[in-house]
């Protein structure tokens, strides 16, 4: 069966870190793109990072720039998403996804993208 699975989240102060795993099974990810996303209860979906599998490169949300990183360990077939200096306004779902070339698109809305994971929870609060 082709899928992702999200780990990692969880309950953290304001200020604290956390680091999310997205770990896939019946597929390499190496072939592929990776991106995170997050839902906060009522907002709409938000690109919050990707990442190509052919040139490293990466985009951020602006929300997130400086505070967050993406990488990925093809060994161990997993994308990661380091968050630090995390706020209450990151306090949502974050989910990965799978885009079907090497390089990303539309990391901003996640259309195209696929085999999304259930999705780990991120509550920030004090």
């Amino acid at each position: 069966q082709l899928q992702l699975v999200e780990s990692g989240g969880g309950l953290v102060q304001p200020g604290g870190s956390l680091r999310l795993s997205c770990a896939a099974s019946g597929f390499f990810l190496k072939n592929y793109a990776i991106g995170w996303f997050r839902q906060a209860p009522g907002k709409e979906r938000e690109g919050v990072s990707c990442i190509s599998s052919n040139d490293g490169s990466t985009y951020y949300a602006d929300s997130v720039k400086g505070r967050f990183t993406i990488s990925r360990d093809n060994a161990k077939n997993t994308v990661y998403l380091q968050m630090n200096s995390l706020n209450p306004e990151d306090t949502a779902v974050y989910s990965c996804a799978t885009f079907p070339l090497p390089g990303f698109r539309r990391c901003v809305s996640g259309q195209d993208y696929y085999y999304w994971g259930q999705g780990t929870q991120v509550t920030v609060s004090s």
